[in-house]
């Protein structure tokens, strides 16, 4: 395979540049990422519509990841109770080194060919569940073992990476190919590579939460009322929803119910 993640930078004597210079040729390459995403929508959408089946039926989706992809599909699940009342493990992250050692960048751990599938079967995975494989380069050890096996057990599997015909991608299902080119720092995959699966990671999860029912219009209405922030907006929500011009009043049936969702249930039922 062609690692085109590992190719020269585009740019030379990065270390005789302005801070200008610098900058302006980082926003010329991160210009491309986007066009990059757009070009692997249609796997995108593919591997979307299976995780949607998967979680509608009782499964799980969970991510697979070393480094930087495996981090930042931690702090995309992270977020998720909080902004759409999603049920722990829903969607969830296996990663290397564990994900109580996240701020350790435990990288050496995705070399480990054993650790992926003990950890997913510490999970009780099954053939309800869908995998989703993370690596930019499309060969990490970690990733693409533990997609092997999910494979002999019968479990859907899925891939995000940055190259193009890569082991990790021949074990998947539906896998998606992102092909954002060499970085501006030779090798640094943190940087185009990363960004782009960060942005997928929102996809995914954006979609799959609006798919189950955890968004109304535009709104976050399964939101958790953590913080005055959150609770002021939830409040704004209802008002707009039920059309309630009473800030109190709201609030009052927002604390009572719990949630945006349940309190217009309720509001609906009673008029019913």
């Amino acid at each position: 395979m062609n690692k085109i993640t590992e190719q020269p930078s585009r740019y030379r004597h990065l270390e005789t540049q302005t801070v200008k210079e610098l900058t302006g040729e980082l926003i010329t390459e991160y210009k491309t990422i986007a066009l990059a995403v757009e070009k692997a929508k249609p796997q995108l959408d593919k591997l979307i519509t299976a995780v949607v089946q998967k979680i509608q039926t009782g499964g799980r989706m969970i991510y697979l990841g070393a480094g930087t992809g495996g981090r930042l599909s931690v702090l995309d699940v992270l977020e998720l109770p909080t902004t759409y009342g999603m049920e722990n493990g829903m969607i969830d992250v296996v990663l290397a080194g564990g994900v109580d050692k996240l701020v350790l960048a435990l990288e050496e751990k995705e070399d480990d060919t054993e650790e992926a599938w003990k950890s997913l079967q510490e999970k009780d995975i099954s053939e309800k569940d869908i995998v989703v494989g993370i690596s930019a380069s499309g060969t990490t050890p970690f990733v693409l073992q533990g997609l092997k096996k999910c494979r002999e057990n019968g479990i859907a599997t899925c891939c995000v990476v940055n190259n193009p015909d890569s082991p990790i991608a021949e074990q998947s299902d539906y896998p998606v190919e992102v092909i954002t080119g060499p970085e501006f720092v030779t090798g640094s995959t943190r940087m185009k590579a990363g960004t782009s699966q960060k942005m997928i990671f929102d996809m995914i999860s954006t979609t799959v939460m609006i798919q189950m029912g955890r968004v109304l219009d535009n709104s976050m209405w399964n939101v958790q009322l953590i913080n005055n922030k959150i609770t002021d907006r939830a409040i704004k929500i209802l008002m707009e929803k039920a059309m309630i011009t009473d800030y109190e009043e709201a609030k009052k049936l927002l604390f009572k119910y719990g949630s945006v969702k349940e309190a217009l249930d309720k509001i609906e039922a009673s008029h019913s």
